[in-house]
């Protein structure tokens, strides 16, 4: 009787704790389906959803959002600003090596984020990216000789940046910022380069030494003049001084008796004359007169 009781008792045991498992995987199950009904969405992120492989067009944005356990899987696109730094060889159009490093700040359109993953997946960085900088730094390059890839260097970038533009923006992919962060050459280019730039220079000083050479020639051809004008005016006076002087020194008193400015000629001598028999035929007469009273 005792042992029924015992056994009865640990069949209840048994029972009870069967129920526990039971529920405990229940509760473990309602977790995990819990869990696997919702996803968050990172900031600057757009989630994917793809149904048994399947992918949506409609992306979700950044959030909280529900989903199909265990159906539906979400793959969050970054749409942040992402960059990537390229080195490349190339060839020049007067064939010069040119080692040259880009970097190119881009982002996937948000719009774009499932074509993208359906098309290329995650990995457009390293699958289209890259390479497209690749293509574009070599078709730019083999247009200019090294000189030009010098001088005209933002006119390079430029072209370089529409090109690669033209390749990733049907992807999605949008370039932000492109950089050429420098353009390597051959040792013995640069030698050149350097020998032609110190030519030039002297160049120029030799140009610049003649130009100064021929104004102080100049200056002093003027400051010649401008002494020789001031002597030959100085001797002038000098002269016109002395002749007045001597003049002077040989006047005997009395008047010139012809006077010219060069266009009409005063005869003083004669007016004086003419002064004078007028006046002694004034005393003649003035003398017959008292004489006849």
């Amino acid at each position: 009787m005792s042992e029924t009781i015992i056994d009865l008792k640990e069949k209840n045991m048994g029972k009870k704790v069967s129920r526990y498992i039971i529920a405990a995987i229940i509760a473990v199950l309602a977790i995990v389906v819990l869990a696997n009904s919702f996803c968050t969405i990172q900031a600057g992120h757009t989630g994917v959803v793809t149904t048994f492989g399947k992918v949506s067009e409609k992306v979700l944005e950044e959030g909280l959002h529900f989903k199909i356990p265990f159906i539906q899987q979400v793959i969050q696109i970054d749409n942040r600003v992402l960059k990537t730094d390229v080195e490349s060889s190339s060839a020049s159009k007067d064939l010069q090596m040119v080692s040259s490093t880009i970097s190119v700040n881009y982002r996937v359109a948000r719009n774009k984020s499932a074509s993208i993953y359906q098309n290329v997946g995650v990995y457009f960085d390293d699958v289209i990216v890259k390479p497209a900088i690749q293509e574009c730094v070599k078709s730019v390059t083999a247009q200019y000789t090294a000189e030009e890839l010098i001088t005209n260097r933002q006119v390079i970038s430029q072209k370089m940046e529409d090109a690669l533009s033209a390749k990733i923006n049907p992807y999605g992919l949008n370039i932000e910022v492109f950089n050429i962060i420098s353009f390597d050459f051959s040792e013995e280019f640069n030698k050149a380069i350097e020998a032609k730039q110190t030519a030039q220079q002297n160049a120029l000083k030799a140009e610049q030494d003649l130009a100064r050479v021929k104004i102080e020639a100049q200056q002093a051809i003027e400051k010649a003049k401008a002494e020789a004008e001031a002597y030959r005016l100085k001797n002038q006076e000098i002269t016109e001084a002395m002749i007045r002087m001597e003049y002077i020194n040989k006047w005997d008193g009395k008047l010139p008796y012809v006077i010219s400015d060069g266009a009409n000629i005063l005869d003083i001598g004669g007016i004086i004359d003419e002064a004078q028999k007028s006046e002694n035929a004034n005393s003649q007469s003035a003398t017959t007169s008292q004489a006849g009273e």
